[in-house]
């Protein structure tokens, strides 16, 4: 029995407005031939199938016919649950179609904890693996809110509240061992951020998730599981030193802040205890640079990268260094040795602009190339806030879009 576990796919994403079609399709086509030359028997993916909670058509189509090919033509069971970037209705919409394909999406949580655990069949018809398909658990969904609550009430009762679900997805485990009569292996889906995890600056996790907002410690996954499929950090990481406790990470790169990250997926072997596993690298369809200096050194880069001849998408952060004045035309002089050449200059970031914008007359120049967080941040710089306040705010600011996005789901 092989699984192979993977997440946070964000079909649909955009990198500064640029379309990424044709990387996805690339990654899905690469996932299906892996799939069939590993003899794959079940595909986990553990939540952000899309960016958004309304994909478009084409990405749509992208989703079914890669799910059709797994499971029908390669003959591969899938698991796909929810992460807090999908419509968990969306999802949930064409669930019995495709359980008639032996394909189990787990959107929302569903009437039953027992829908939640899924049976993976090998060759003689008997179930080889019981799978925890748990999806990304909202506030609303597992916490009653309460007048007067305190913030550190607020989080303390939504860890618990996730491991109290957890724990009742165990005990409908426990059951189905009992049923089956025998010891089969577990495992365990997450859409959640563990304690301990790492993100990066612009990963689209950040935003979100910052101080301890959500942090889910690895004690709610038993010792006895043998595999924990989690997805959200796209960095490829384990939790709390548990090798088999793991984030497979995003196969393609959110942001330039991933450049240069070695994205996998997981390859579980459960032919022997304890479970072998095998991180497969993902290609690159489409190289990211992020390149910092100043006016010399950048133009020196760019001449590089045209040299190699690859199609290169770039973002540059200007470090003035000794350059004390704003160059004057900078966009102008870094697009010129780039001109007529498949490297493309995504995104100039200029921190002596970006400081200077509350006080500019034309702000709006340079605040499409800021997310959310450095308008916030700037906002705090620009007023009398005691240093240590800012943690404070920061947590109540993430706390706050993450309750937005929820009421934008709904």
């Amino acid at each position: 029995m092989k699984i192979l576990h993977t997440s946070d796919l964000h079909l649909g994403h955009q990198l500064y407005g640029k379309k990424r079609s044709e990387e996805f399709s690339a990654l899905l086509e690469w996932l299906l031939e892996t799939i069939q030359q590993r003899q794959v028997d079940a595909l986990l993916v553990s939540g952000d199938v899309f960016d958004t909670t309304t994909p478009s058509h084409l990405y749509q189509s992208q989703y079914y016919h890669f799910l059709f090919h797994a499971a029908v033509k390669l003959n591969c069971q899938v698991i796909v649950t929810a992460g807090n970037h999908d419509s968990p209705s969306f999802l949930d919409a064409p669930q019995a179609l495709l359980r008639s394909m032996n394909i189990h999406v787990v959107g929302s949580l569903p009437g039953e904890t027992a829908h939640e655990v899924v049976g993976v069949h090998g060759a003689s018809g008997e179930v080889e693996l019981l799978v925890c398909a748990v999806p990304f658990l909202r506030d609303r969904d597992i916490r009653q809110s309460f007048a007067g609550e305190s913030p550190e009430d607020k989080e303390r009762n939504l860890v618990q509240g996730i491991a109290d679900h957890y724990a009742r997805v165990f005990d409908i485990v426990e059951q189905k061992r009992t049923e089956i009569g025998r010891n089969v292996p577990v495992v365990a889906m997450g859409h959640l951020f563990a304690a301990g995890g790492s993100t990066l600056e612009d990963d689209g996790v950040r935003e979100l998730y910052v101080g301890t907002l959500g942090r889910v410690p690895a004690s709610v996954f038993p010792e006895w599981l043998e595999y924990v499929a989690l997805g959200h950090l796209h960095f490829p990481q384990v939790v709390g030193g548990r090798e088999n406790v793991r984030y497979s990470g995003s196969p393609l790169a959110m942001g330039f802040s991933e450049a240069h990250q070695r994205k996998s997926v997981c390859l579980v072997d459960f032919s022997r205890s304890p479970a072998a596993l095998e991180l497969l690298p993902v290609p690159c369809f489409q190289p990211l640079h992020r390149l910092r200096g100043n006016l010399p050194h950048l133009r020196e880069q760019l001449h590089n990268l045209v040299a190699k001849g690859e199609k290169a998408w770039v973002e540059i952060v200007y470090d003035p260094g000794s350059e004390a004045n704003l160059v004057d035309r900078l966009r102008e002089r870094l697009e010129e040795p780039v001109e007529d050449s498949p490297v493309e200059i995504l995104r100039i970031k200029n921190p002596q602009v970006v400081h200077q914008m509350l006080g500019s007359e034309q702000p709006q120049e340079e605040l499409e190339d800021l997310d959310v967080e450095e308008v916030f941040q700037l906002r705090m710089e620009a007023e009398p806030v005691p240093e240590e306040q800012r943690v404070e705010l920061l947590d109540a600011f993430h706390e706050t879009l993450l309750s937005l996005q929820g009421e934008v789901e709904e």
